[in-house]
C-alpha cells in the first residue's frame, strides 16, 4: 500500500500555482529514503539527442552519467544524474565554456567543390 505525504490544503494550492508536481509517494519499506527514478535507453534517447556510441564513449571518459544494470538484460540511467548533466551542459554553453568546432571549408572538397564567389 502506498501512502501519500501529508500536506495542508494551502500547500496543495501553492504547489499547483507554482507548477510543482504532487509529492512523491512514501513507500513504507524504504522509509524516508529518496526514490531513484531511472530511464531506459529508449527514454534516454528522447531526453538526450545523442547516439548510443557517443553516449557510451562519453561514459567511458567520465563525461556522462554511468549506466547500471537492473538485470542482466536491463540497463538504466539515474534520471536525476541525467537531468543534472543536462543542466551543467546548459550552464557551460551559456558561459561559453563548451568549445565548438569550426564548420568545414566546403571549397576544399575533392568532389563537387562549392564554386567561389570571386570568379
Amino acid at each position: 500500500m502506498v501512502k501519500r505525504q501529508q500536506s495542508s490544503e494551502v500547500d496543495k494550492f501553492k504547489d499547483i500555482a507554482i507548477g510543482q508536481p504532487d509529492p512523491l509517494p512514501v513507500l513504507p519499506h524504504i522509509g524516508s529514503r529518496r526514490v531513484v527514478r531511472t530511464v531506459r535507453r529508449s527514454q534516454l534517447r528522447e531526453i538526450v539527442p545523442l547516439s548510443d556510441t557517443t553516449i557510451y564513449e562519453m561514459e567511458q571518459r567520465g563525461e556522462f552519467p554511468r549506466r547500471f544494470n537492473l538485470t542482466p538484460r536491463c540497463v538504466v540511467w539515474d534520471l536525476a544524474e541525467v537531468e543534472t548533466w543536462i543542466e551543467e551542459r546548459r550552464n557551460a554553453s551559456s558561459a561559453g565554456k563548451i568549445e565548438t568546432r569550426p564548420a568545414p571549408d566546403v571549397r576544399l572538397r575533392k568532389t563537387r567543390p562549392v564554386k567561389s564567389d570571386q570568379g
